[in-house]
């Protein structure tokens, strides 16, 4: 029994695709076009849901906040969104963008997930990396859940998948995948010879809560910064459905994702379900957030 089961039976399966490319700071027009072909690339390769990098349209490296907001645009009306949004109609498929979001005064390391009928909600990043504190303010809604008729999706950004409750929030509210733009960089004390710890991060995390996980990251340098690359689809078992990728190249990994099977196998013997053995006795079901349960997050929650 799933603890918040949804009407009917559940979707079938579907192709996700992460799309690993290289943004430049300040290029946001080169940006957004060389992601537009990827992201066609991948709808003609049979993608139903296509996932890009953190900050895809801007790069990510900003000297000061003004440059950031300079190149930041309002959601999900900006310029970037509509170019996703024409593609997302054009060949009937799912969008899941980095985008520097600027709401009034203030600035979000946002995700905008975009669907045929148009946009279906916003993520503000929840924990700020190193210098994005200098530029952006800390995420204010949440882990919304949004139901499409791929199943039940979530998003998350980067330095999220550091912190367990994120993949939690979104598991008891739903999600059967969770889409992560992410810009992964080195970590203190990483072996040369291991991946990168996020990969490790992404199958726990999708093994502990029964859902998919699907990491796009970005390759290169900008100034001075080094990006890992190694994108990776992981299922709900918790092991790689394609990835991780290249730590240099641009590339797009492809994944299925079988809903039915995602949520069965949340019953790991007839004993034991990763969701309902939590000990709620002891704990607050939902870690004592007031998110409720409620799936799907519209667009107007945005200011």
């Amino acid at each position: 029994m799933e603890p918040y089961p949804s009407a009917g039976p559940p979707p079938g399966s579907f192709t996700v695709a992460c799309v690993q490319m290289e943004p430049r700071v300040g290029a946001v027009r080169e940006n957004v076009a060389r992601a537009c072909a990827l992201i066609e690339t991948a709808a003609r390769n049979g993608a139903s849901l296509v996932v890009l990098p953190e900050l895809a349209n801007s790069g990510y490296v900003f000297e000061s906040r003004e440059e950031a907001y300079a190149l930041a645009e309002s959601l999900p009306d900006g310029e970037t969104a509509r170019a996703f949004d024409a593609l997302a109609r054009q060949f009937g498929i799912h969008i899941v963008s980095g985008i520097a979001e600027r709401a009034g005064d203030q600035l979000y390391n946002a995700a905008l997930l975009t669907g045929p009928a148009g946009p279906l909600g916003i993520y503000r990043k929840l924990h700020l990396w190193n210098e994005e504190k200098r530029f952006f303010e800390p995420g204010d809604v949440g882990v919304p859940v949004f139901a499409t008729p791929l199943g039940r999706i979530a998003m998350a950004i980067c330095y999220d998948a550091w912190f367990p409750e994120t993949f939690r929030l979104a598991a008891m509210q739903g999600a059967d995948l969770v889409c992560v733009p992410t810009n992964w960089v080195p970590m203190p004390s990483q072996p040369d010879d291991r991946p990168a710890m996020a990969t490790t991060l992404a199958m726990a995390a999708a093994h502990s809560n029964g859902l998919a996980i699907a990491c796009a990251d970005r390759v290169g340098t900008e100034r001075g910064q080094p990006f890992l690359g190694q994108s990776v689809i992981v299922g709900g078992d918790g092991w790689p459905i394609a990835g991780p990728a290249s730590p240099d190249r641009e590339e797009i990994l492809y994944g299925a994702i079988d809903v039915a099977r995602t949520r069965a196998g949340r019953t790991l013997n007839p004993r034991n379900h990763v969701l309902l053995d939590r000990r709620v006795d002891l704990y607050d079901a939902l870690l004592g957030t007031k998110i409720g349960t409620k799936i799907g997050t519209k667009i107007a929650r945005r200011p």
